[in-house]
């Protein structure tokens, strides 16, 4: 009797998704977990306030807890909370959402983000956004089937996209624009001249705008223009915001989205499998920040003006040119005359000097020859971070 012949094994795909698989981790986790090792070291990387959430916002939450509310809330949120911001979005934008139908609470704007894409896309359809922009856009579009198109900004235009760079990428593919000004990691702010062409854009082609704005009230000097208030955007626009940034509540992890009825309710069906509902606790908080908070945001505001024109003005001073940011809390000083990479740059100010700092080209091809600097830290910290760095730069002019 013949032996049988040995069983080839099976050729799998792998364990991992291949969209998965070809993702890229975060540039900017690498250097926070390089920095978490390490002593005296002065971070411009996190993006996040380094104010402490205002007392009565915490004390909400606190009473939350004693009062024992710890059971789920509405898929949607709780609805005084969007009562709240119905009235908040009309106030400071002119905008009407029905709290019951056109608004969704959720993790974090990153949860919105990617609930926009996941509800939207179809495999291989096409979002157009700025490059550099903030390291999520990408992937989210990725990781929901889509393809993102870069459409390159520079210092030269303010890092401000054109309606004609947009519109020469269109095709029968494209599906939507992702925006989200004031920007990270530029600090680019754009002017409401130069979202109307924009906004044009995507009427005539029928495109959905996808704007994050999140650091909407984070502005100087400037006026910040919500893009679903120009006309006729409203109905195509997924509004993107939360409480993090200008209420100091990144831990919190709450955010919100203002968008049409179909497409809160497409948002809806996938948050309500994947999430359920943001947490009961934090979103006491946020109905407290929404009723008494303005001081509190307006308090912040103002020191970091004071942060970013004294960062601005030390960059300059050592050596590195920089764009003057009007909005969100980053500096993005050029590199440049280092004739260092954007990475090697931040990894060596960080081994030699003890500063960090975010490699621009994290955020895109376009953003190398940059770094992101956060001044959401205390002046004390950016002096003594701009002495280092000024010291770094010296020793590695070209």
């Amino acid at each position: 009797m013949s032996a049988r012949p040995a069983r080839r094994p099976k050729r799998g795909r792998g364990s991992i998704s291949r969209r998965v698989d070809g993702l890229s981790p975060s540039g900017i986790r690498r250097f926070f977990d390089l920095l978490s090792t390490m002593e005296d070291v002065i971070s411009l990387g996190v993006g996040e306030p380094d104010f402490a959430t205002p007392w009565h916002i915490r004390e909400a939450a606190i009473y939350s807890l004693e009062k024992g509310y710890t059971m789920y809330t509405s898929n949607l949120g709780i609805p005084e909370l969007r009562q709240e911001l119905s009235r908040h979005l009309k106030k400071s934008h002119g905008l009407d959402y029905d709290p019951d139908s056109e608004l969704l609470i959720t993790v974090g704007v990153s949860e919105g983000l990617d609930l926009a894409c996941r509800a939207i896309l179809d495999p291989e359809d096409e979002v157009i956004m700025p490059d550099p922009c903030y390291v999520s856009y990408n992937s989210c579009v990725v990781l929901a089937g889509g393809k993102p198109i870069m459409v390159p900004t520079s210092e030269k235009n303010n890092f401000e996209i054109s309606a004609a760079d947009i519109e020469a990428q269109i095709n029968d593919k494209t599906k939507a624009i992702m925006l989200g000004y004031p920007a990270n990691p530029t600090g680019a702010v754009m002017p409401r001249d130069k979202l109307e062409p924009i906004a044009e854009v995507a009427r005539r082609h029928n495109l959905l705008i996808i704007s994050d704005e999140i650091y909407g009230r984070l502005v100087y000097g400037v006026e910040h223009t919500c893009i679903a208030t120009l006309p006729h955007m409203k109905e195509s626009t997924i509004l993107l915001g939360g409480f993090s940034k200008a209420y100091a509540m990144t831990g919190w992890r709450l955010g919100y989205v203002a968008a049409s009825k179909e497409v809160i309710a497409a948002m809806f069906k996938i948050h309500q499998y994947t999430i359920m509902c943001a947490s009961t606790m934090a979103q006491v908080a946020a109905i407290e920040a929404l009723k008494s908070g303005e001081n509190d945001v307006s308090a912040m505001v103002e020191d970091y003006n004071r942060r970013r024109l004294f960062m601005v003005k030390g960059l300059r001073k050592i050596g590195l040119p920089c764009f003057e940011p009007k909005g969100a809390f980053y500096a993005f000083p050029s590199i440049k005359s280092t004739g260092l990479t954007s990475e090697e740059f931040a990894e060596k100010l960080l081994m030699e000097e003890k500063v960090a700092v975010v490699p621009g080209d994290a955020f895109g091809q376009c953003g190398q020859g940059y770094v992101r600097c956060c001044y959401a830290t205390s002046l004390a910290d950016i002096e003594e971070a701009l002495a280092r760095m000024g010291r770094f730069v010296e020793k590695h002019k070209k």
